[in-house]
């Protein structure tokens, strides 16, 4: 348990809600109403977590990189992927859609708004 109190553990993941923290807010001020549609983040995050968690796990297997143990929370999934790294997989993804529709929030009325994803008008 003393590891896991020690704070150079927590950078990965203090990053991870630095970045979660610096794009939550568009959601709330900027009503850009992501949270609202879970199909739509579902969409976003699935695509990226899969095909990514497992390059990590070949990576990690075949020794072509690692993750430094005194700055994760040491918390293993499978495959040796760290916990860690789990969650960048999710936050990142998030974050981009967050800003994403953000910036289409404040770009002008839905005539004008870029369509993306599912959306056909």
């Amino acid at each position: 348990m003393g590891d896991f109190m020690d704070f150079g553990r927590w950078s990965y993941v203090a990053i991870l809600v630095f970045v979660f923290l610096g794009s939550i807010w568009l959601e709330v001020f900027l009503r850009s109403r992501v949270l609202r549609r879970p199909k739509r983040v579902l969409f976003t995050i699935f695509p990226v977590l899969f095909p990514f968690l497992l390059w990590d796990a070949y990576a990690i297997g075949q020794g072509h990189w690692y993750f430094d143990e005194s700055r994760i929370l040491g918390i293993y999934l499978p495959a040796d992927i760290p916990f860690d790294e789990f969650l960048f997989f999710i936050v990142i993804p998030l974050a981009s859609i967050l800003t994403l529709e953000a910036v289409r929030s404040v770009k002008g009325s839905k005539s004008r708004r870029w369509l993306v994803g599912d959306e056909t008008t």
